[in-house]
């Protein structure tokens, strides 16, 4: 078998980023976190720190029910296994995102389709979902890509007319407010990250926020319970096909100790991606991401810029580089956020009619690929980010970063 460089995660994948600013390694957690470890250890594994973690953030965010998982990608995997939805059903979602968002929907034997981004945008809109919009559409599945809120009251409302339901992925945005309202809660269901590099990050994790007391139930029954009932005096019987996608309690001492300390956190790094994105907007030729006046807190968890083509001699690939060399710390391009075309399995498979592309349970051909969201394509051309932004920001630190952008816009200015 040829060799291949296996992607990595959490502080492995950051390994060997060097700078003149913060990183988010070693994180910085939090200071009951010995305790509640000690409390999982001591307790022979009695106590219920899961139960204890999912009632806290539920609290937090204000919904009924919080289902703990191992991880961002298992929660988004059990809410759409526990959704019943059919082989071949549509689940329209955003093309810049990580695979994480669409892992489960394609184990489920679930169709995506990538709506895309308006010119220069980074989020799907209700204007841009629309279009894609059939009779085997069965969702909405958006992404607060970066901790950006997408616009929910228009996409609620499409939904709405559709008869659709709409969930949200807001691994980067725990805790970020959209009119006065917790990102994870605009939707039917949500699904948060707290794996070590996210925003609240434990050593892994990751959870489900409804206020559907049914929906819950199922997640927990399809997603922890294995699809098993118990059935006197025979024993378990598995009645349909589960998963056990439990957090661990040890995760969830950490996720809860780190609870206690993330809104502070968050209004950080609110504090800072604005005062770092003022800055950068002042710089000719290179853009951040835009803020909308409707996200009251930006829950940050990288920062954003876009060159303006032709306005440099080098390419965004070379600007990142020198952004890196200079000592900005995880400073690159993403294209490889450009799910359609990263996921190259799914061009693939749509071209085989691979089951569910097959016709049926699919109703038509699907295609993926650059090609399929080219605004979003051309976008993540000129994106530039670094994922080393964190709640350790100073104003100082975001006036050298400011100050080492301007200087190597400077340097390749045409």
């Amino acid at each position: 078998m040829p060799e291949r460089e296996l992607a990595r995660f959490g502080a492995a994948a950051f390994e060997g980023a060097q700078g003149v600013l913060p990183s988010p390694f070693p994180r910085i957690i939090g200071p009951k976190a010995k305790e509640y470890l000690r409390e999982v250890v001591e307790s022979g594994l009695t106590v219920d720190m899961v139960g204890r973690f999912e009632r806290a953030f539920a609290e937090a965010l204000g919904v009924k029910h919080v289902i703990a998982c191992p991880g961002c990608t298992p929660a988004l995997h059990v809410l759409m296994a526990a959704s019943g939805f059919e082989p071949g059903d549509e689940i329209i979602v955003s093309p810049i995102t990580d695979y994480g968002t669409i892992a489960g929907l394609v184990r489920e034997n679930l169709i995506p389709v990538f709506a895309d981004v308006p010119p220069g945008a980074v989020n799907i809109t209700a204007e841009t979902i629309e279009p894609h919009i059939t009779d085997r559409t069965r969702a909405i599945l958006v992404v607060h890509f970066t901790g950006l809120i997408c616009e929910m009251d228009e996409i609620n409302a499409l939904a709405a007319r559709h008869g659709l339901v709409v969930y949200e992925d807001a691994c980067q945005a725990v805790f970020g407010q959209y009119k006065g309202r917790l990102a994870g809660t605009l939707g039917h269901a949500a699904g948060f990250s707290f794996d070590s590099e996210k925003t609240m990050g434990s050593d892994i994790g990751g959870a489900i926020a409804t206020n559907d007391g049914e929906l819950a139930e199922r997640c927990r029954f399809i997603g922890q319970s294995r699809g098993g009932v118990e059935d006197p005096p025979f024993g378990r019987r598995h009645v349909e096909a589960g998963y056990a996608m439990r957090m661990p309690q040890c995760t969830a001492a950490i996720c809860l100790a780190q609870l206690e300390i993330a809104q502070e956190n968050v209004a950080q790094r609110d504090k800072m991606i604005r005062l770092l994105s003022e800055l950068i907007g002042q710089i000719d030729g290179v853009r951040p991401l835009p803020i909308p006046d409707y996200v009251d807190v930006y829950s940050a968890w990288m920062f954003g810029m876009s060159l303006e083509p032709g306005r440099f001699r080098c390419s965004t690939d070379e600007f990142a580089a020198q952004l890196s060399e200079a000592g900005i710390p995880g400073a690159g391009t993403a294209r490889y956020y450009l799910l359609p075309e990263a996921c190259t399995f799914l061009e693939r498979w749509a071209r085989e009619g691979r089951y569910p592309y097959s016709i049926p349970p699919a109703s038509r051909e699907y295609h993926y690929g650059a090609g399929a969201c080219p605004n979003a394509a051309a976008f993540l051309e000129t994106f530039i980010r670094w994922s080393t932004f964190c709640e350790k920001y100073t104003e100082r630190d975001c006036e050298l970063a400011a100050e080492i952008v301007r200087k190597v816009a400077e340097a390749n200015r045409r």
